[in-house]
């Protein structure tokens, strides 16, 4: 018998995931990773070497745990927070701690590359933001010359992991079109893109598709770890793509919504349907010939964990307080903009509000307010996706809110779509990167292996709720206007 390996790189830690022939869970392991450090406001930093302690340490674990399903390894994948900019010098060091994905620093970057180049947001499907990777390349160019001078490559922190395992410098397509250097049409690096900050295709990874092999492990880590033959590490995707893959989410139409540190609304297409006007995220997936949509809200389970910490309460609580006093939209509204935001409104200088205190506010209220709040953020994705003229049929729901169910319900009402709640199990990032090692290995076709979950159960938007909701979420657009204004 032969087992898959899955790798999941996050901010908070390493997931890693051993799947069976049948695509079966075998046994997982977490390790956690130190808090990213914020130097000054906005800014979000990690260092590398994090990543890669957590994964030996994941992996190791496995080991001891599951010692024979480990050495029968033959194929593993990647999964990985995005955007994230990992500089290399001529030797692989890393030059400064990596500036990730929720980093706002390069506003100003991002007005000057578009500025330079006006066929910008054609070439890369996107407009420049700041999580993006090529902004903060620019930043580093204007701010810390000495270092931009001595970088040799570029890498996403999935591919520095990769880099450790392998010795080879290889990015997939999901990922690589979050750095806003890719042709994501043509599925290639952009000449133009790369030297309007300075760079080179010299200083980009080779380019694989994410079922597709990149590399194979080092001699050294298949002996630690007990593995014989030669053990293909395929090309991976990042955190969402590979998410979509954990969860079945590779077919037109197809989607889910995640609420985890960040929200995203994600629905697959068949072919490359960009919306700039609305923030909208238009990626390659992780798997050939298809790509996905996708909108970002940088502030969703997060915005509860704020109010957990200023209340001295768990979030867990504080939603289940709301859950029971719930009795329709509250009176309190809530803007999720603790880091900025993305879509739509793509800036990183907006903040939150609470609007309409009383005094009957209370943690419950707040915590109610604050879930409706991410709801209609996520609201904000449908509409401008479906601007771009994407149809939405059936969401899953994935990530740590999806265990409230009032939330769920919100989220439902306010889509006017089903969401549906697999069985218990992890669908996430490492399933997918499993699953995209294990077609890697084998060649077998992804949407052969790429299968949905059974469902739990699914959650019908209750007409009465939604139509109550209009008017909330009437109320939430048109406060942000008036946050824009008082910032300007």
């Amino acid at each position: 018998m032969s087992a898959y390996l899955g790798i999941d790189v996050g901010t908070s830690g390493v997931k890693a995931l051993l799947i069976g022939e049948k695509g079966e869970t075998l046994g997982e392991a977490t390790a956690a990773s130190r808090e990213p450090t914020r130097p000054q406001p906005g800014w979000s930093e990690q260092d590398p070497a994090d990543w890669w302690r957590a994964t030996l340490e994941t992996v190791d674990a496995l080991g001891k745990l599951h010692p024979q399903e480990l050495a029968s390894v033959r194929g593993i994948g990647l999964s990985g927070h995005m955007h994230g900019a990992t500089l290399l010098d001529a030797q692989d060091k890393v030059l400064r701690p990596c500036i990730l994905w929720n980093d706002g620093r390069s506003a100003a970057e991002c007005a000057e590359m578009e500025a330079a180049l006006p066929s910008l947001r054609a070439i890369a499907g996107n407009i420049a933001m700041p999580g993006f990777t090529a902004p903060k390349l620019a930043w580093v160019r204007k701010h810390e010359p000495q270092i931009f001078e001595r970088i040799a490559k570029v890498l996403l922190p999935k591919a520095y992991v990769r880099l450790l395992l392998t010795g080879e410098h290889v990015e997939d397509m999901s990922d690589a079109a979050g750095t806003l250097w890719l042709d994501v049409a043509k599925r290639d690096w952009s000449d133009e893109l790369l030297a309007v900050t300075g760079l080179a295709r010299s200083h980009m990874p080779r380019l694989v598709e994410g079922s597709q092999p990149s590399a194979v492990l080092k001699k050294e880590l298949a002996e630690r770890w007990g593995m014989t033959g030669e053990v293909v590490v395929a090309g991976g995707a990042g955190d969402n793509a590979a998410s979509a893959c954990g969860i079945g989410a590779i077919r037109p139409g197809e989607g889910f919504v995640s609420l985890g540190t960040s929200g995203v609304l994600f629905v697959s297409n068949e072919k490359f349907s960009p919306n700039t006007e609305g923030a909208v995220h238009a990626f390659c997936h992780a798997i050939p010939d298809t790509w996905h949509q996708m909108g970002v809200i940088l502030s969703a389970t997060d915005s509860l964990n704020w109010l957990a910490k200023i209340t001295g309460q768990r979030a867990a609580d504080l939603a289940g307080s709301a859950e029971a006093q719930f009795k329709g939209p509250g009176e309190e509204i809530f803007l999720p903009y603790l880091s900025g935001e993305r879509t739509p409104h793509n800036n990183a200088a907006a903040r939150g509000a609470v609007v309409g205190l009383s005094h009957l506010s209370d943690p419950a209220r707040l915590a109610q307010a604050v879930m409706e709040g991410v709801a209609f953020a996520v609201r904000d994705c449908q509409r401008v996706l479906e601007d771009a003229g994407t149809e939405i049929g059936q969401l899953l729901a994935v990530g740590g809110g999806s265990r409230s169910s009032l939330w769920l319900k919100m989220i439902a009402a306010n889509l006017r779509t089903p969401i549906a709640l697999p069985e218990d199990g992890d669908f996430g990032g490492a399933l997918g990167a499993a699953r995209l090692g294990l077609c890697a290995a084998t060649g077998a076709a992804p949407a052969d292996i790429m299968v949905m979950p059974k469902i739990k159960t699914v959650i019908e938007p209750d007409a009465s709720l939604a139509s109550a909701y209009d008017e909330s979420y009437a109320r939430y657009r048109a406060l942000y206007p008036a946050i824009e204004e008082t910032r300007s």
